[in-house]
This record gives C-alpha cells, sequence and structure tokens, in this order.
C-alpha cells in the first residue's frame, strides 16, 4: 500500500501478471489529494518495469465511487503557482497509465467525477456498473476542466464534452455507454466476471503483440493518417522480431489439420 492506494499483482502462471490498483479512500467516494496522486502514478510507474505485467485493472474501494474527484479541500487553498503543481501532477498520474505498456481498464462503481472521469478517460477500456455516474462538475467549483479532460471529444464527440463540462451535468452509465464513454455497462454482481472475461482474453493475446498494439495505438491518436499507416508497418515488423507471431500461427495451424 502506498498512502492511500493498493497494489495486488496476481500472478497466472506462464500467462504472466495481472495488477490490480485501487484507490482506497471508500470514506469520501476516493476522492484524491496530493498524496493520493502522487500514489497512483508511483504505483502505476512501478508496475510498468515488471516484464511479466499483462494487464492494470484500476478501481475505487467499496461501491460507492470509482474516484469522486480530486480534494476541493486541498484546492481551495491553491494560488497560480500551487495550483500548476496540483494540476500537474494530477496529469503525470493519468499519464503513466497513458505510457503504461500493457493495457489498463477501469472498473467503474458508483460516482467517476471530475478527476476520476479524467483517470478513467487514460485507461485503454472502461466497465461500469449499472448505477454508475459520471460527470465533470468543476466549473460549479469555479474551475474549468483540463488536462486529460481533452481526451473526451475522441471518446464521445465535442458536442457532448461540451455539454458535461460546460453544465457540469452528471451523467448515468446508460447514457454513457450510448455516448462511447464506457465501452461495457454490466449489473453489479457482475462487474468482476466481466472484467475477468476482458482479461482472459487479453491473457489469450500475444504478450509482446498486446504490447506493441498499444504502442501503436497511442502514436495512432497523434498522428496523421499517413504517418500512422507508416507506424503500423513498422510495428508489424517488429513483431517478427521474436518467434511470438510464428509459434502462435504454427500452433493456429496445427491445430486445424485434419485428425
Amino acid at each position: 500500500m502506498i498512502g492511500s492506494v493498493t497494489v495486488a499483482i496476481e500472478k497466472r502462471g506462464a500467462a504472466g501478471h495481472v495488477a490490480t490498483v485501487t484507490v482506497d479512500n471508500p470514506g469520501k467516494l476516493n476522492i484524491v489529494d496530493p498524496a493520493a496522486i502522487a500514489a497512483l502514478e508511483a504505483a502505476v510507474l512501478k508496475l510498468g518495469e515488471d516484464e511479466k505485467l499483462r494487464a492494470l485493472v484500476l478501481c475505487g474501494a467499496g461501491d460507492a465511487a470509482f474516484i469522486g474527484g480530486a480534494d476541493i479541500r486541498a484546492m481551495a487553498t491553491l494560488d497560480p503557482e500551487t495550483a500548476r503543481a496540483f494540476i500537474g501532477a494530477l496529469h503525470r498520474a493519468c499519464d503513466s497509465l497513458r505510457r503504461l505498456p500493457v493495457p489498463a481498464i477501469a472498473r467503474i462503481e458508483g460516482f467517476a467525477l471530475g478527476a476520476g472521469l479524467e483517470i478513467a478517460a487514460s485507461c485503454d477500456l472502461r466497465i461500469a456498473a449499472e448505477g454508475a455516474r459520471f460527470g465533470m462538475p468543476e466549473v460549479r467549483v469555479g474551475i474549468p476542466s483540463v488536462i486529460e479532460a481533452a481526451l473526451l471529444p475522441q471518446l464521445i464527440g465535442w458536442g457532448r464534452t461540451r455539454r458535461l463540462l460546460y453544465t457540469g451535468e452528471i451523467i448515468g452509465s446508460v447514457e454513457a455507454e450510448r455516448w462511447g464513454l464506457v465501452e461495457r455497462v454490466v449489473p453489479k454482481g457482475m462487474l468482476d466476471a466481466a472484467v475477468e472475461e476482458w482479461l482472459d482474453d487479453i491473457l489469450a493475446a500475444g504478450p509482446r503483440a498486446i504490447r506493441l498494439q498499444k504502442a501503436l495505438i497511442s502514436d495512432w491518436e497523434n498522428l496523421p493518417t499517413g504517418a500512422a499507416i507508416r507506424r503500423g508497418i513498422d510495428a508489424f515488423a517488429a513483431a517478427y522480431e521474436t518467434e511470438e507471431p510464428r509459434e502462435r500461427m504454427a500452433a493456429f495451424l496445427n491445430r486445424r489439420r485434419p485428425g
């Protein structure tokens, strides 16, 4: 445990490791203060050094909130200089998830507000329990939504992003899925099983292929189409720098031979 962030690493035999990172402040809806923000970044960076890591699941303790936002008490005393430091640290925590070499899955129950939604948006996949609530209410307390809120337009479009950021509206899980803010919504009792389905699929894939795919998707986000395609050609060639494609393709072909 690092501050209010806990890390559990599950060894899945030859398949590798799966990490669960939990923001553990359920009495305050798992809100993140500077210490928790730093702890989250440190935990994710440390996990990124694990060459056997295959996936990370990020969740909040309890069922009332994923992350209810940043600590308003901490923000209420900021000045321009300390505000820059505070939000820069939050960005680094979000960015650590984006730079993690393996997929990060946000497992969302309850509220994902403000910083919580930015952290969820920084993950590769988002799955929510029915009844989860999403919003960016910063303007209601006198600040704009910033940093990883910039990821929202590529998920939900500019119009819906403006709607959330200008109004501070909080939407439910059904609307979040319809908008594309989350990839899947399931009953609360099925949330862990649904996360496990995604993990099973990731673990069944080639470990190097998944890492190449995540790096490539990250590049695609920032490259024009032609350059993105050329980067994909590079990634395809790089896959053959190890035996993973040949071994997996041979196994695929052998399973389909008559008899």
